[in-house]
């Protein structure tokens, strides 16, 4: 069964990577195989919380994407484009700072998949008036979305993850993560223009045109901007409030679009189009493989190999966590990866008498999970939305394309992750 999963995988994701075949077939293709072979049978793979399908993704997924396919026909979308581009007064560089900066900050406060879906639509629009390429654009989002998300205990799902199983607090999040979040998004914005070099030739007669629009005249449907403004309001403060609240973000987001689907008067075909189905299919079929993967002990032997490697050298144990989560994360998800190493994780940090240090494993862990979601395109899920909403939009991103970027980024951030480990939490704790 172990060499049927692991083959399965490594057949899915190397059509992925080479796009012999377009992902969802292959990650359906996939799932289909390790089901048919009796790796995992119906309860596992649709029910089981360790190795099933994570229906908390795929409804957020849903619920967030009717939202955004209402509020698309408000016009908010257009204005905030242009506001954007006249404040960056039409430069390209400019634009993608300002656009990296916003999902930054809202990665740390919502979780990165809706903000991902909130800032596409207007990324798109901005370079559609500018006359640019979205897909740098594009990516650089997608980039800062994942380093923003390590923030705090809820802008990322391996960070809730942590937090459940560690018993590290919100602001325990906010005092150790923030500050290392905000050196990385500073170091991250500096090669940005370096990364994407050659992206940023814009039309003059384009910018003056936008520089003349008035953004207000975009809006077109106020009433139901109102009405979209209070449903998301009231969804983003479930968001923040969910361990008080004792409700999920799924069920939230699924509120929100039910809520907004009946007092907006919104046709199916409107709401529905923002539904991006071949992502949520693709999400299905990744998770049952890695579900695959899980019960037969694969990932577990690796994370337990990287765990055993360390002798019981805490800091060794935090560098060597902190680079096979960067690698791992990036290859299957960071989600399924945080979820089977956080037991391996609190067994040593049960065995090393220095709370500080032993704290320093989660943060590795953490560290390493969020960035190594850059990796490659499947190595976070505001990866896969994003190359779902560029192919939509007639942009599509290749695998390539973003792990050429992707791995760049993630090898700069794990490089300056780790002297931060290493001064704050065994040189001057």
């Amino acid at each position: 069964m172990t060499a049927i999963a692991v083959t399965a995988f490594v057949v899915a994701y190397l059509l992925i990577a080479t796009e012999r075949i377009h992902k969802t077939k292959a990650a359906l293709g996939g799932a289909a195989i390790v089901l048919a072979a009796g790796v995992l049978d119906s309860g596992e793979a649709f029910f089981s919380h360790d190795t099933g399908i994570d229906w908390d993704v795929i409804l957020l997924l849903f619920g967030m994407m009717i939202i955004v396919g209402v509020l698309r026909q408000t016009g908010v979308f257009e204005f905030t484009a242009i506001w954007a581009a006249k404040r960056a007064k039409g430069s390209p560089v400019r634009v993608m700072i300002l656009l990296v900066l916003i999902t930054a900050v809202a990665s740390a406060f919502l979780d990165n998949v809706t903000t991902v879906l909130l800032v596409a639509p207007v990324t798109l629009l901005v370079c559609d008036r500018l006359g640019i390429k979205p897909t740098p654009f594009l990516i650089a989002e997608v980039l800062a979305s994942n380093i923003g998300g390590a923030a705090t205990m809820i802008g990322d799902p391996p960070n809730i993850i942590v937090a459940s199983r560690s018993g590290l607090s919100f602001n325990d999040f906010l005092i150790h993560m923030t500050p290392i979040v905000a050196i990385e998004f500073a170091v991250f914005t500096l090669i940005l223009p370096r990364l994407f070099r050659g992206s940023f030739d814009a039309d003059p007669d384009r910018i003056a045109d936008v520089m003349a629009v008035d953004e207000r005249e975009a809006i077109r449907d106020r009433p139901l901007l109102v009405k979209c403004g209070v449903v998301l309001l009231a969804v983003f403060t479930g968001f923040v409030g969910h361990s008080v609240l004792h409700v999920d973000p799924a069920v939230m987001a699924l509120l929100g679009a039910g809520v907004l689907v009946l007092i907006s008067g919104t046709e199916p075909e409107d709401y529905l189009s923002g539904v991006e189905w071949e992502t949520l299919l693709f999400f299905a079929g990744l998770f049952v493989m890695v579900g695959a993967l899980v019960k037969t002990g694969v990932v577990e032997a690796m994370a337990r190999w990287a765990a055993d490697a360390t002798g019981g050298n805490a800091l060794l144990a935090v560098m060597l966590i902190l680079v096979v989560s960067a690698l791992l994360s990036g290859i299957i998800d960071n989600i399924p990866y945080v979820a089977t190493m956080s037991p391996l994780v609190a067994d040593l940090a049960g065995g090393i008498d220095n709370r500080v240090h032993a704290d320093a494993l989660w943060w590795s862990l953490t560290l390493g999970s969020d960035f190594g979601g850059n990796l490659t395109a499947v190595g976070a899920s505001a990866n896969v939305v994003m190359l779902g909403i560029a192919a939509r939009s007639g942009s599509p991103i290749s695998f390539w394309e973003f792990t050429r970027k992707g791995a760049v980024v993630t090898a700069i951030t794990i490089v300056v992750a780790a002297p931060y480990l290493w001064l704050r939490y065994f040189v001057f704790n």
